[in-house]
Order: structure tokens, then sequence, then C-alpha cells
């Protein structure tokens, strides 16, 4: 049995989302960057912050090319790499 994969509407929503979450990890670690030395033990936080930025990266292209794969007609390099205006999830009651 295979399993279900995600449908057009699905993809657009993770999409936005995943969006939001790389501009959130964007926007902390330019802050810790900004606040704290960029090498020896102090640099750490803020390097762990950039490498969860990457593997988000990686995993929006590889969601990006399965988008493809799925839904060929209405895939839109947009899905995954939506515009500024776009990109903006609520977190919730703490935002």
């Amino acid at each position: 049995m295979t399993k279900p994969r995600l449908t057009f509407e699905e993809h657009t929503d993770l999409g936005i989302r995943l969006a939001a979450i790389r501009d959130e990890l964007l926007h902390l670690c330019t802050t810790l960057t900004n606040a704290y030395p960029r090498s020896g033990p102090e640099a750490r936080a803020g390097k762990e912050v950039n490498t969860a930025r990457e593997a988000l990266d990686q995993a929006r292209k590889h969601l990006e090319n399965m988008l493809y794969n799925e839904h060929p007609r209405q895939a839109e390099t947009t899905v995954y790499y939506p515009h500024p205006e776009d990109r903006h999830v609520s977190l919730g009651p703490w935002e």
C-alpha cells in the first residue's frame, strides 16, 4: 500500500508556512550575528540557527521537486517560494 501524497492545496499551505519559518530563521540568525561574535563559543547559537535555515531550504527544494512530479499542471515555483507579501502565517496568541 502506498502512502497518500499531498494535495496541491496541502503543498500550497506547506509552502507558505515553510517560507514564513525560513524568514523568521533568517531574522533570528541576523539578530544573533549582530549581537554576538561570529566565531568562538558565543557564535554557536547563530550558526545552529543558520544550519536550521539551510536544512529548511533543502527541504523546500525537495518538496518543490515532489510538487512538480505529483501536480505538473498546477505546479508553480511560487508554491514553495511565495512572494514576500504572501508569506505571513499566524503563529497563534504568542505572535
